[in-house]
């Protein structure tokens, strides 16, 4: 890549502070910015990188002002952290080409249906009837099962399992070695002590920009769908059980594990290694911190909790405040 700073302001709207003829060929943290890199400041816990950083550009909010003289040129901006963004998808799109390729020790079934300049990789497997949209990305020791559509824009990291039958929209992208569509912890307990599996006959659906960490887990459902809605992000190591529904635009860091039936709303945000218990509703808006645990349904939106069983984050620290010094 290479970009002069005037360039850089185009692309994101922005204005340059400087000289506009400012070259970068690659980007930098701001602690470590280096002659011909390109930095971005948002958070102020790092505003003292900004005067002694060496880049050539650091894009930084329109509302900064320095305290101290700032040697590189600055692309301001409205939202500096949401413009790097833009940026970097920028930048990977001009690299990115979409070239049909279909590896030579790959296996694509006759009746399945492949979109134009899709790449599958050595070693791939697409089963019967399965579908592959336009773009798409299937790279090495990826498995397809039958009956499975997958739409354009999606890119299929190695290792990947897709089972028999299910669904993922357009722009998706799926981590290596996640799994899609195993079947779910249902056992019917005998008299005799032992259990009787619960066969799982549904699958699981993942509407369009959804992105899917690695080594994540999702089952499919007992009957009907498994829901992964719109632009939901999941993290590393998370755990989707059976039947469970999650709404537009949530987010959840590592390890987290939700439990068979439970339904999110929109825009939740859960932290890492949070537990949602079955069967139970979370309103769109909430906000769980890493570690806490989720009990009972949340009704009312926009509440931000914590602990396990968790309840509102105020209410935990004042709770919190009594409850360290409990044994002293």
């Amino acid at each position: 890549m290479e970009f002069k700073a005037k360039e850089i302001a185009e692309i994101l709207n922005g204005a340059v502070d400087g000289n506009p003829e400012a070259t970068v060929t690659t980007f930098a943290r701001i602690e470590s910015g280096k002659p011909g890199a390109i930095c971005f400041f948002a958070n102020p816990k790092y505003e003292q990188y900004v005067y002694t950083c060496k880049a050539d550009v650091i894009i930084v909010n329109k509302t900064f002002e320095p305290k101290e003289p700032v040697s590189a040129t600055m692309v301001r901006v409205d939202d500096a952290y949401a413009a790097v963004a833009t940026l970097l998808d920028y930048v990977t799109a001009k690299k990115r080409s979409y070239k049909r390729y279909r590896g030579c020790r790959s296996r694509v079934r006759w009746s399945s249906k492949i979109g134009k300049k899709v790449y599958i990789g050595d070693f791939a497997y697409v089963g019967k009837r399965s579908q592959i949209g336009d773009y798409t990305k299937i790279y090495e020791h990826v498995y397809v099962g039958d009956d499975v559509k997958i739409g354009s824009n999606c890119i299929i990291y190695p290792g990947v399992r897709i089972y028999p039958g299910m669904v993922i929209g357009n722009n998706v992208i799926i981590h290596a070695n996640a799994v899609i569509g195993a079947d779910g912890f249902g056992f019917a307990p005998l008299e005799d002590g032992t259990w009787k599996k619960i066969e799982h006959t549904g699958n699981v659906v993942i509407e369009d920009d959804v992105e899917i960490g690695a080594n994540t887990c999702i089952d499919k459902s007992q009957m009907g769908s498994t829901l992964i809605c719109r632009g939901v992000k999941l993290d590393n190591l998370c755990q989707i059980a059976h039947n469970v529904e999650i709404g537009p635009d949530t987010v959840m860091a590592g390890q987290v594990a939700v439990a068979g039936s439970a339904k999110l709303g929109r825009h939740c945000i859960v932290g890492g290694q949070a537990g949602i218990a079955g069967h139970i509703t979370i309103a769109d808006n909430t906000s769980i911190a890493g570690q806490s645990g989720i009990m009972n349904s949340v009704k009312q939106e926009g509440q931000n909790l914590m602990g396990s069983p968790a309840f509102p984050l105020k209410q935990y620290l004042r709770s919190y405040a009594v409850f360290k010094n409990a044994g002293k």
